[in-house]
């Protein structure tokens, strides 16, 4: 059994080993210190804990990245997390913009056997309330990060449907459900006017106004 705070420094290095913008694939001490709101003192500490148990690979300099091993368990430990995302949107009724703090709470005492039956009355999904894919049971083949097209980059005056949203925070949440750009919202993007840094959508005979770094995070197709 691990811990829940070795789960919780394996799923945030999966996260920061796949994002966009790591070409390197190595998470940094201070990057990993930074998101797990710990000074690099501890999060290094840590890292040597991880790697004396073989789940990753730290060099003092460069970082460090997951093992096959430390990778498996970060999958499983996000696919607990977005399956209890779904099932408390889906199933009780909680607004998506409070469930990832409650998952994060749930994630490591729900058992392998509950997961699984969660996972089975929600008919096996592919992804969570906020359009992020949950890791398929028993595979590390899991791409974190597709090829993506966010309401920044995405073609002009082309009807686009939300898929995703990458802020899970639930001020952010909140902003956008009011506009009501969420998954499965079908929206135009009408004007880009990067000197005022906003941009127009159009959405079933409606309008919203949007600010770039905004609209950086809300994904389309």
């Amino acid at each position: 059994m691990t811990s829940s705070a070795v789960e919780n420094y394996l799923k945030r290095i999966y996260l920061d080993q796949t994002h966009p913008d790591n070409a390197a694939g190595m998470v940094s001490t201070g990057r990993l210190a930074l998101s797990m709101g710990v000074t690099p003192g501890t999060a290094t500490s840590m890292l040597k804990t991880l790697a004396a148990a073989g789940l990753v690979e730290h060099e003092s300099r460069r970082g460090a990245k997951l093992t096959a091993q430390g990778m498996e368990l970060a999958l499983h430990v996000l696919r607990r997390h977005r399956l209890l995302e779904l099932f408390l949107v889906e199933t009780l009724g909680l607004d998506w913009t409070v469930v990832h703090e409650e998952a994060e709470r749930l994630e490591h005492a729900v058992s392998d056997r509950v997961l699984e039956r969660i996972d089975h009355l929600l008919g096996n999904p592919l992804v969570d309330p906020h359009g992020d894919p949950i890791p398929q049971c028993g595979t590390v083949d899991h791409d974190e990060n597709p090829a993506r097209t966010t309401l920044l980059d995405c073609d002009m005056n082309v009807e686009l449907s939300i898929v995703r949203v990458m802020d899970q925070n639930p001020d952010f949440l909140r902003l956008i459900t009011a506009e009501g750009l969420v998954p499965g919202q079908k929206v135009t993007v009408a004007n880009r006017d990067f000197q005022r840094e906003t941009i127009t959508l159009a959405k079933q005979g409606d309008s919203s106004t949007l600010g770039l770094s905004l609209a950086h995070k809300i994904i389309v197709q």
